[in-house]
């Protein structure tokens, strides 16, 4: 124990928590038994070393930082895991730990102070908290596990309904206020009615499967794409104008009509059909571009189906 601070053994050795105290220099003046057992180092051969001469894997600036604060305004600082999981690499000493390598910790910065009330050193107080953070953490992956789930489509694992028709509602509002373009398509399966009926409905859930795998192998991450209902599918694509979106759409019915379904020993091929229109300079709204999308696919399986049509040449021919 440094003689700066007599008679103190026994009361830091008895607390659960790291204790270690540094000066202006950053030399260690006392560490505590909690340190001895979890640190590479014991007290005789720390006390009297610079701190970041040990532990060179310290974030060495963020540390000085917190340190030189506390000598500046002689005030008790404070930081949590959640902030950064730990000051020190300590093992956690847990055979369970869903992966976690190191002792997550809750640190405490305090000033201790001379008779003039200047800081002389400070204490640094490392509580361990993995418990709690594995905890948390579990319960966090939990929450986002639900809220993925309660957006997902459980037969084709695209966006469902009730989420995708919020995300578009956000784009349009964007669109709205601070400009750009956002594009949507519609598109639905050939004959999927004929499917189901011959192949059965295993089959056809099978299509619904494989077609929204080859959609998600041909779309950007930033495009969205959802089931709309029954063998109907809606994309939309952020900051897209109306050629994109013709390049894209092909792109869609090549990758899903050029290869046919294979499952249980039937090999099908298979078409859709795409209707596809763009915001414009006037007011927008998610009823306006459903519907113009929705004609633009009605007039593509008028047309022969296994085609893809923009709504602004269906509302030139009416």
């Amino acid at each position: 124990m440094s003689n700066a601070f007599p008679y103190t053994n026994n009361i830091v050795d008895s607390v659960d928590n790291g204790i270690f105290v540094v000066d202006r220099n950053f030399t260690v003046q006392l560490w505590n038994k909690f340190m001895d057992v979890h640190s590479d180092f014991t007290e005789n051969e720390i006390v009297g070393l610079n701190f970041f001469e040990c532990f060179d894997d310290l974030p060495r600036k963020w540390f000085e930082r917190k340190i030189r604060n506390v000598f500046l305004l002689n005030q008790q600082s404070y930081t949590s895991w959640e902030q950064r999981p730990y000051l020190v690499k300590l093992p956690n000493g847990r055979s369970i730990t869903g992966g976690i390598e190191y002792m997550y910790q809750n640190s405490c910065f305090t000033p201790i102070c001379n008779d003039q009330n200047e800081v002389e050193y400070v204490c640094i107080t490392i509580k361990d908290v993995t418990d709690n953070a594995i905890s948390t953490i579990r319960l966090q992956e939990a929450c986002l596990e639900l809220e993925r789930v309660s957006s997902i489509d459980g037969l084709t694992q695209l966006y469902n309904r009730s989420h995708w028709e919020k995300r578009f509602v956000d784009e349009i509002e964007r669109v709205d206020r601070y400009g750009g373009q956002v594009s949507l398509i519609m598109f639905d399966m050939d004959h999927f009615k004929h499917i189901n009926d011959q192949y059965g409905h295993l089959y056809g859930d099978e299509v619904l499967r494989q077609v929204s795998k080859r959609c998600i192998e041909t779309l950007r991450s930033a495009d969205i794409i959802g089931r709309y209902g029954g063998e109907e599918f809606i994309v939309f694509l952020p900051e897209t104008n109306l050629e994109e979106t013709a390049l894209v759409a092909e792109k869609l019915r090549k990758k899903i009509s050029d290869f046919p379904i294979c499952y249980d020993s039937i090999e099908l091929p298979i078409s859709i059909s795409i209707g596809f229109t763009a915001s414009n300079g006037e007011k927008n709204n998610t009823h306006k571009m459903l519907t113009e999308a929705d004609i633009a696919l009605y007039k593509a399986k008028e047309n022969g189906r296994n085609q893809c049509v923009n709504y602004v040449d269906c509302s030139s021919d009416r």
